[in-house]
C-alpha cells in the first residue's frame, strides 16, 4: 500500500500539468522550479479510490483497519530512506546549493538534520506532501460511518483538517517560499482517538472550538500569505500601505507559528479533556516551533547583524504578543 502510495506521487509528478512557480533563490544564486499540481493529484487520487470503493476493489476503510501495520511500515521506510540519504550526501560532489553536502562529522547530527538541502530522485523531490493525513482522515471516517459510531465530534476533526489540507494545496505556491517545513500532523492518532473514544461535546464546546480553529487560519494564512507577497515582490501593500523594511511596529515576529499553533490545537480539542493523549501534537508542535525559532532567529541574526537587532527592538514579541 505505501508503495503504490509513492507510486502514484511519482507518476503524478511528471504527468499532471499544473502552474511552475520559482523557489526561493539559494546561496548560489540558482533556483528550483516546482510544479504546483498538488490539488489535482490529490482530487484525482480521492477519485481514483472512490472509484475503487464503490467497484468493491478496495475497501474504504483499509488504512483504519490496517493502522499499526501502516505505521510500522512507514517508520521503518522513512528509517531506511533517511539512510540512504545520508549515504547519498557523504558521497555527493555535488556543489550547487541544493546536493552540496553539509557534513559536520557528528553522525548523529548530520542524519537528523540531513546532509543536503534539496535531494532529488529522478527529479522527484523527496520532501513530503501531506496528502496521505487526508487518506489516513477519510479512511477513519468510514471506518467511524461503518461502525455507526459518527459523533459530532468526528465531524468536526475532520472538517478542520479538510479544510486546512485543502487550503495548503490551494495555497501550494507559497509554501515555495517558506524556511520551515509542514511537520507530520500525526492524524491518524487522533483520528484513531475519536474512533476508540465516544465524545459528546455540547454546542457550546463546538461554538469555542471552531472560533479557535477559524483564528488560527486566519493568522496562519494571513502571516503566511504576506511573507509569500513581500518575498516576490518587496513594494507589494501590505495591509493598503507599503511594507517597510525597518521601521514601524509589528505584532510578533513569528505570527504564522501562533497561527499553526492555534490549528493544532483545534484538531485535537474535538477530543474532549479526559485524557492528555489527544493532545500530545500541539504539546510536540509547541516545543518544535520554540525550537525552530530559536534557530531561525540565530540564522537571521548572524546573517542580518545590526538590522536584525534594530527590527528585534521594534518587535520585541516572538510568536505570542505580550507572552512570548
Amino acid at each position: 500500500m505505501l508503495a503504490t502510495f509513492f507510486a502514484y506521487l511519482g507518476f503524478v509528478g511528471f504527468l499532471i500539468p499544473g502552474k511552475v512557480v520559482p523557489g526561493v533563490v539559494l546561496p548560489d544564486g540558482t533556483r528550483l522550479h516546482y510544479r504546483c499540481n498538488g490539488l489535482a493529484s490529490l482530487l484525482l487520487l480521492v477519485l481514483l479510490l472512490g472509484i475503487g470503493s464503490w467497484t468493491n476493489f478496495i475497501s474504504p476503510t483499509v488504512i483504519a483497519d490496517n493502522g499499526l501495520e501502516l505505521l510500522s511500515t512507514t517508520f521503518i521506510f522513512s528509517f531506511l530512506v533517511t539512510l540512504v540519504l545520508y549515504v547519498a550526501g557523504l558521497k555527493s560532489r555535488d556543489q550547487s546549493s541544493s546536493l552540496k553536502p553539509h557534513a559536520t562529522g557528528n553522525v548523529l547530527h548530520d542524519w537528523w538534520f540531513g546532509l543536503q538541502l534539496n535531494p532529488q530522485f529522478m527529479g522527484i523531490d523527496l520532501k513530503a506532501g501531506m496528502m496521505g493525513w487526508l487518506l489516513i482522515n477519510l479512511s477513519v471516517l468510514a471506518k467511524s460511518i461503518e461502525d455507526a459510531n459518527l459523533s459530532r465530534s468526528m465531524v468536526l476533526y475532520q472538517l478542520f483538517c479538510m479544510i486546512y489540507i485543502l487550503d495548503y494545496f490551494f495555497y501550494e505556491e507559497y509554501m515555495t517560499s517558506t524556511w520551515d517545513i509542514i511537520a507530520e500532523r500525526l492524524g491518524f492518532m487522533l483520528g484513531w482517538w475519536l474512533l476508540h473514544n465516544e465524545v459528546e461535546l455540547t454546542t457550546a464546546s463546538v461554538i469555542a472550538n471552531c472560533f479557535v480553529f477559524f483564528l488560527g487560519y486566519k493568522v496562519f494564512r494571513g502571516a503566511n500569505k504576506q511573507k509569500h507577497v513581500f518575498k516576490k515582490n518587496p513594494k507589494a501593500p501590505i495591509w493598503g500601505e507599503p511594507p517597510k523594511v525597518i521601521g514601524g511596529k509589528g505584532i510578533a515576529r513569528h505570527c504564522n507559528y501562533l497561527g499553526d499553533l492555534l490549528l493544532a490545537l483545534s484538531f485535537s480539542l474535538p477530543c474532549g479533556i479526559s485524557s492528555p493523549v489527544p493532545y500530545f501534537y500541539p504539546i510536540y508542535l509547541l516545543i518544535l516551533l520554540i525550537w525552530r525559532e530559536r534557530r531561525d532567529e540565530a540564522r537571521c541574526a548572524q546573517k542580518y547583524k545590526e538590522v536584525w537587532a534594530e527590527y528585534c527592538k521594534l518587535v520585541p514579541w516572538r510568536i505570542l504578543p505580550y507572552v512570548y
